[in-house]
């Protein structure tokens, strides 16, 4: 005698496509950004890579010299205005330091989207290269309200440094003289220590995240992540990449910062091509 089944629940195959339970999607789930961030290869980099992003960078600024110089003069016309900061008030010009960390890689974002346009093969324009952060707008605000929060930690750090040191906070000439003040020592190494260590830590979430942001579509926490993992597992190159960088950046800065007209755009270039160079497709 057959016994008939009393569960009304009909097999998963036989029930309607739209009340079968989807399966988890496989980037779900809190630690996703991590595993994602973790599972994107790198490759390995030689110590002269350096200095060949910085020559794919000069092809980039001839090939296209106009939108170069546009970025340029934004560069030194932040020079000038972190110089008159220092006259005015030299206390803050460490965590104005972060703030043109801070704003260079995103202003650098129009120079990344015109190496990308030539790599494709296509000639870049102004207009394409200034709305470039429209792809990705959320996102990028995201990774900069970060970068923001470091560099309010850089300012309050650098201030406490200056006020643990002096009584009151120093005009524009006792700054350069506490600077030269060999007396001072102390106070000049921790100075230097404190906007190493912050310099430091925003070069190492954003040397080739904010790039990887514009090129693929990633999350902040990802290429933060990536970007950290690169500079740990391969501290040699990348520790002369930010030095070359730091290098040219202060020469540039040297005659009234009109060196960064040239400096400045061929530097975002290069970083272009240290991504793409450092994280595979």
């Amino acid at each position: 005698m057959s016994v008939s089944s009393t569960d009304p629940t009909p097999p998963p195959d036989a029930m309607p496509a739209h009340e079968r339970a989807a399966p988890p999607a496989e980037g779900d789930g809190p630690g996703a950004a991590e595993r994602g961030a973790f599972s994107l290869v790198l490759r390995p980099l030689r110590l002269g890579d350096p200095l060949r992003w910085l020559a794919l960078g000069w092809r980039d600024f001839i090939r296209c010299p106009g939108i170069g110089l546009f970025y340029g003069a934004c560069f030194m016309g932040m020079g000038w205005l972190l110089m008159a900061v220092f006259r005015q008030a030299p206390a803050y010009v460490l965590a104005l330091s972060a703030g043109f960390l801070l704003t260079g890689p995103f202003l650098c974002l129009g120079l990344y989207q015109a190496s990308r346009r030539l790599e494709e093969g296509n000639r870049p324009d102004l207009g394409d290269s200034l709305l470039s952060w429209d792809q990705r707008t959320g996102t990028l605000a995201i990774f900069g309200f970060v970068l923001l929060v470091l560099e309010m930690r850089w300012g309050r750090a650098s201030l406490i440094v200056f006020a643990v040191s002096f009584d009151g906070m120093p005009d524009f000439k006792g700054s350069v003289l506490a600077l030269l003040d060999p007396e001072n020592l102390q106070f000049i190494v921790a100075y230097l220590l404190v906007g190493g260590f912050f310099a430091g830590l925003i070069f190492a979430v954003s040397v080739v995240s904010i790039p990887m942001l514009l090129d693929r579509p990633t999350d902040a926490i990802t290429a933060g992540l990536t970007s950290l993992r690169l500079v740990l597992t391969q501290p040699g190159v990348m520790l002369c990449w930010g030095a070359l960088i730091t290098a040219l950046v202060v020469l540039a800065m040297l005659p009234w910062f009109a060196g960064l007209l040239v400096v400045g755009p061929v530097v975002g270039h290069a970083s272009w091509h240290a991504y793409r160079a450092a994280v595979a497709a």
